[in-house]
């Protein structure tokens, strides 16, 4: 069942999230970032759910932005799939689903960024197949 996660359920989130962010430490440090800080900000949940209940089974976190060169668009920060529910279609379900979500939001596009490199493969199929196209490079600078 493919839903957006809400509080108080944002902790189904969690194990499917902690696959992509290996850094998150407990599900009750996760659910105080996502709900305190990062909803107020547009952050949003979607998440597949099992039909038995319990965990996501893939999740995706975006928001809606809008700046000069894109205009009005959804950002994808987070796409994530656990490992025994991969293979299954579920984050090509999940992006289909933000890709309605742009279009009732008034969005034009849908944007996100990947890691680069051979354990990034599989996602980038899904991106390359699913209609996105390498349009830009993202430079970081820390400090």
């Amino acid at each position: 069942m493919l839903t957006e996660l809400l509080p108080p359920d944002t902790g189904l989130a969690f194990s499917a999230m902690r696959e992509l962010r290996p850094a998150l430490v407990s599900r009750e440090d996760f659910v105080d970032q996502i709900d305190r800080v990062q909803r107020p900000e547009g952050y949003r949940l979607v998440a597949v759910l099992p039909d038995d209940g319990g965990d996501a089974l893939a999740v995706a976190g975006f928001r809606q932005v809008t700046k000069l060169a894109w205009g009005r668009h959804l950002y994808i920060d987070d796409l994530s799939t656990s490992p025994a529910a991969r293979g299954r279609g579920l984050a090509s379900g999940l992006l289909a689903w933000i890709h309605d979500e742009a279009v009732r939001q008034g969005c034009r596009q849908v944007h996100l960024d990947s890691a680069v490199g051979l354990h990034r493969a599989t996602a980038h199929r899904l991106y390359l197949n699913s209609g996105y196209v390498i349009s830009d490079h993202h430079f970081t600078r820390s400090g």
